[in-house]
């Protein structure tokens, strides 16, 4: 075996840590000497020793003279854990490979430079692309503070999110369905508009075994959420927040009481002001965020320029009728202004599609 599938292991590993490690990277690591893997370890839990640790630990020989396989620019600061760095250079290790570059700026070719100093070969970029690939919101979310956000939804081959009658349950199958619960465990959080909440009482979890619910965001700026409202309800198991413009004290009391926190957001025209909700969330190290809301809400959501990605589920169905799509509003007033998005990776889920493609212009009138 050869640098890139010893390293294409070290991301396997990583991807263990999906949903547990926020606001962390996804990190995995490989030890081998004399050409077989002697100690493997992955970042499993935010403020748990890391992936290079781990390893290092699981060695079943002496890692003296060993390469080790990273898929992230190992530490060399101290943070919830001691710094990577001297852990590898206690150990003996000879060689290390690593994946991606660090931007966090207590890293960023800090690492790198503590090792060479101390006589290691370091080698770069080793399937660089993937390993950036999996910690996609971990990049955004250290260098801007604010969440990496994907827009998701779910429609017909007519473009329909609902029927004319307002039922959507449900549009995709049961593959598509579980992708976004891993989704769902896969974000920090996940945000509706109180018109989902409205009209579907939604419950807003992960309905995976052993998975972790991420904090629920209602965006109601009108303060219309009913006291009665699943995510209200359930507040006291699973994180809540309603942001709203309502600043009120009285009128949040019912939803504090039931658990639910209340975010007091200016507003942007007729909405509260999303940008100004993300770096909020930002300060609440909410590095990645689903948002899962109707058009009204993802519209907005467009213009305001927070949305980094879009998830569309294609289901082989049409609904006819003037039922409701995915991103309503205003719209744009010619084909020029469009939301860009990149050229959409196509993955086939039982008989839908999933078209994935990320934002290359975040608001349509930029």
């Amino acid at each position: 075996m050869g640098d890139e599938q010893y390293m294409r292991r070290a991301i396997e590993l990583a991807k263990r840590g999906c949903g547990w490690v926020n606001p962390n990277p996804l990190v995995g690591a490989v030890v081998v000497k004399g050409g077989r893997i002697i100690g493997e370890g992955y970042h499993a839990r935010c403020g748990q020793a890391h992936a290079e640790r781990r390893a290092l630990t699981d060695c079943a020989a002496s890692p003296v003279g060993a390469t080790l396989y990273v898929t992230l620019e190992p530490c060399c600061h101290e943070g919830r854990t001691p710094p990577c760095t001297e852990a590898m250079l206690a150990s003996g290790i000879a060689r290390v490979v690593i994946g991606s570059r660090d931007p966090n700026p207590l890293v960023a070719g800090k690492g790198v430079e503590a090792l060479r100093a101390q006589g290691v070969e370091v080698v770069q970029d080793v399937e660089r692309g993937a390993c950036d690939e999996v910690n996609r919101s971990f990049f955004h979310f250290i260098q801007h503070r604010t969440p990496y956000v994907v827009m998701k939804y779910a429609m017909t081959m007519d473009g329909k999110i609902a029927t004319a009658s307002g039922l959507s349950r449900w549009i995709t199958g049961e593959a598509a369905r579980l992708q976004v619960h891993q989704d769902r465990l896969r974000h920090s959080a996940i945000m509706v508009g109180v018109g989902t909440v409205l009209a579907d009482d939604p419950l807003l979890t992960c309905r995976i075994e052993g998975g972790r619910n991420p904090l629920r965001v209602v965006c109601d700026t009108h303060l219309r959420t009913p006291e009665t409202a699943a995510v209200v309800a359930t507040s006291g198991d699973v994180p809540t927040v309603i942001a709203t413009a309502v600043a009120d004290a009285d009128r949040h009391r019912p939803y504090r009481a039931a658990g639910c926190g209340v975010m007091v957001v200016p507003r942007d025209g007729d909405h509260i002001d999303l940008a100004a909700l993300m770096r909020a969330l930002g300060e609440r190290e909410v590095d990645s965020l689903l948002l899962e809301g109707g058009g009204t809400l993802n519209w907005s959501a467009l213009r305001s320029g927070v949305v980094h990605r879009v998830q569309a589920y294609v289901a082989p169905k049409i609904f006819g009728g003037r039922a409701m799509t995915p991103v309503g509003g205003a719209g744009v007033a010619e084909p020029g202004a469009a939301v860009r998005l990149g050229p959409p990776a196509i993955s086939r889920l039982g008989d839908d599609l999933l078209l994935d493609s990320e934002v290359l212009a975040c608001s349509p009138e930029s």
